[in-house]
């Protein structure tokens, strides 16, 4: 982690909550007058935005003054990684990487051809 980001964090930020997944939430102690606390967060491991609980978002963009601790649902899926960019990323069928060869059309297809 940047040495300046945890320099900055031990004089102007107070920690106000953590999550989860050990993200720790910090506001500036002392705001300028008339302006907002600024608010951020030191991630735990990689540096991944999608890590950020709903709650923990809505707070970090001012939608709310507290985080809100919702309760799990049964129905609601852990949180996966974005895996964009990486070997587990999703290729439709037909992608290059997936040997190039898609389904043949139904019949209601017609390719643009160029005049």
């Amino acid at each position: 982690m940047i040495t300046g980001t945890l320099f900055n964090t031990w004089r102007n930020g107070r920690q106000v909550g953590t999550d989860e997944y050990g993200n720790r939430y910090f506001e500036e102690k002392a705001p300028k007058a008339g302006a907002r606390a600024r608010r951020w967060v030191l991630y735990k491991g990689s540096l991944e935005a999608s890590k950020v609980p709903p709650a923990w978002h809505a707070w970090m963009h001012y939608t709310t003054d507290a985080p809100v601790q919702a309760e799990s649902r049964t129905w609601q899926k852990s949180h996966l990684p974005n895996v964009t960019g990486t070997e587990h990323s999703y290729l439709p069928p037909g992608h290059d990487l997936r040997g190039g060869e898609r389904s043949k059309a139904t019949g209601d297809y017609e390719p643009w051809q160029p005049v």
